[in-house]
C-alpha cells in the first residue's frame, strides 16, 4: 500500500459509494443505504473527511444549462520545462475559471487542459489570455469535443 493509501473497509467503501451517487443525502439515509448505525455513519464521515479521503461535496451542474456548451481538451508544450516555468503556467491555467482541469503530463505535452466555455469566441478569449499573451507557451493542439459519451465523477472503491 502507497504511503498516500487510507485503509478502507466494506462500510467505508459502501459510505463512499453512496456518497459518490448522491452527497445530498441526509445522515439517517446514509446509515440506511449502508445499513449501520446513524453515529457510525456520522463518524465515517467525519474521519474519511479528516484523512482526505473525502476531498469535498459538490453539486454537478448541466453544463449545456448554464451556457458553457463548448468543452476543449487542450495540449499545451512549453519552450522552458524548468521547474519555475512549469509551475508558472500551472498556476496561470489553474486560476482559469474555464479551466476544469489541468495534468501535467509526460511524454508528449506538458500539460493537457479540460476548459468549458460558452462558445468559440469564449474559447479564443481563453485562448488570447492563457496561451498567446504567455511567452513560454510554444505549441497548443486543442479538440473540441462534438459528443460527450461518457462523464463519470465516480472512482470505483
Amino acid at each position: 500500500m502507497s504511503q498516500n493509501s487510507f485503509l478502507l473497509d466494506e462500510l467505508d467503501r459502501r459510505i463512499l459509494n453512496a456518497l459518490q451517487q448522491d452527497a445530498a443525502v441526509t445522515n439517517l439515509e446514509l446509515a440506511e443505504l449502508v445499513h449501520a448505525s446513524p453515529p457510525t455513519c456520522l463518524r465515517r464521515v467525519k474521519r474519511l473527511e479528516e484523512a482526505g479521503v473525502i476531498a469535498r461535496r459538490v453539486a454537478l451542474l448541466a453544463a449545456d444549462k448554464v451556457g458553457a456548451t463548448l468543452t476543449a481538451i487542450v495540449e499545451i508544450t512549453l519552450d522552458r520545462q524548468a521547474a519555475e516555468s512549469l509551475a508558472e503556467f500551472e498556476a496561470l491555467a489553474t486560476a482559469d475559471a474555464a479551466v476544469l482541469q489541468c495534468y501535467r503530463v509526460s511524454p508528449g505535452p506538458d500539460f493537457v487542459l479540460v476548459v468549458q466555455v460558452a462558445d468559440m469566441p469564449a474559447y479564443h478569449a481563453l485562448a488570447h489570455r492563457l496561451f498567446a499573451a504567455h511567452a513560454n507557451v510554444r505549441n497548443v493542439r486543442s479538440f473540441f469535443s462534438i459528443h460527450r459519451a461518457k462523464f463519470e465523477t465516480r472512482i470505483a472503491v
